[in-house]
């Protein structure tokens, strides 16, 4: 891919201090082999919001997939429902949410915002219930554009600037060129094209960054859960007291989340923020985590400290962007075959099984 379009997805805001501390959190976390309580059996099947996945890995909203590989987010929703699990479709995606609905029957999110245009976040929570999409995501962390300096160092914009620099990256990948040439004088945000209405992506662009709403309150989730029937998500909460209160508005599931790192550099990693949330929602809501999740034992890890699974975003984009749907795919195997590795020599057969029991307190090095 030219260096832009890669580093609009690897890069985070300002130092990218978050981002790093993201993947570091776990590398603090050690697992504790218990082989002898005998695992040849193992099951890492979920039941989320009534649906039974195959794995503890979700896909994550990303924005403009379709600019890694034409088609992008309905060839990740379908490797994703080939592999036995969920994807969650971006609001900035480039297909409409109509057309991903048809593209696959699997677990289907959609993504919204709070926008400072009430009737908009109205009607893409009214499209997402008559599409037939079997939870809403409400990401609440992305009031204010986050300051994603690799974006300003490369001159990225949507859609790409074509001068000299960026022409001559697009020339340098001849593979991602010639997939894409079709592809590019027609991308769009697609859920935000109206009738009638340009469709032109760099005045949407523009409309779509007028419509976040820093005002944001506790009062616009409580109109979002009248005017939503089903399993409604709240990702990108990092507070314990946050957490509680969406427990009493009937949330039904948080993501811990900060955005990759792309929005506030120097929160807290979201492995670190996990278990104080764990604890006060008690059971009441379904948590989730996202950022930072590499490698199957990120995953375990997440769900020792109780999370329920954990969403993807920037991992599912590499395989996308090297095979498309076959390389979707390939990275969920990867997660499964690594997931089922670590339980095997943990001793653990069902995901069920996983617990803080499952890692190694560092306090007990000293005792004898």
């Amino acid at each position: 891919m030219p260096r832009s379009i890669f580093d609009f997805a690897d890069g985070g805001a300002e130092e990218e201090y978050t981002l790093q501390r993201n993947e570091r959190a776990f590398e603090e976390l050690e697992l504790l082999p218990q082989p002898l309580r005998g695992a040849a059996m193992r099951d890492q099947s979920v039941t989320l919001f009534g649906k039974r996945l195959s794995m503890p890995v979700v896909i994550g909203p990303t924005g403009l997939s379709g600019l890694f590989w034409p088609d992008g987010e309905c060839c990740t929703a379908r490797a994703a429902a080939a592999a036995g699990t969920a994807f969650c479709l971006s609001h900035g995606s480039v297909c409409t949410l109509e057309k991903l609905a048809g593209a696959t029957a699997a677990p289907k999110w959609m993504q919204v915002f709070i926008y400072t245009d009430k009737g908009f976040t109205r009607e893409l929570v009214q499209r997402a219930a008559s599409a037939g999409y079997d939870a809403l995501v409400l990401t609440v962390d992305n009031q204010l554009l986050g300051n994603r300096e690799r974006d300003k160092r490369n001159g990225f914009s949507i859609p790409p600037r074509l001068n000299a620099s960026t022409l001559a990256g697009m020339a340098s990948k001849t593979g991602w060129l010639w997939r894409m040439r079709k592809e590019l004088r027609h991308i769009t945000f697609g859920n935000y094209v109206k009738a009638g209405e340009t469709a032109r992506i760099s005045e949407l662009a523009g409309r779509m960054a007028s419509l976040l709403d820093p005002s944001m309150s506790w009062s616009d989730v409580e109109a979002v859960r009248k005017l939503w029937p089903g399993p409604l998500i709240l990702k990108g909460l990092l507070s314990p007291q946050e957490a509680a209160t969406a427990v009493k508005l009937g949330i039904d599931g948080i993501v811990v989340s900060n955005h990759g790192g792309r929005q506030l550099d120097g929160a807290p990693a979201t492995l670190e923020a996990l278990p104080p949330i764990v604890d006060v929602v008690a059971g009441n809501a379904a948590v989730l985590l996202d950022g930072g999740v590499r490698r199957g034992a990120d995953v375990v890890k997440a769900l020792a400290l109780g999370a329920k699974a954990c969403l993807i975003g920037r991992p599912q984009l590499w395989g996308l962007a090297v095979s498309g749907e076959a390389g979707v795919a390939h990275v969920l195997d990867l997660y499964r075959r690594e997931i089922d590795r670590v339980m095997g020599l943990c001793g653990i057969s069902s995901i069920a099984e996983i617990g803080r029991d499952t890692l190694f307190h560092k306090a007990s090095r000293s005792a004898p």
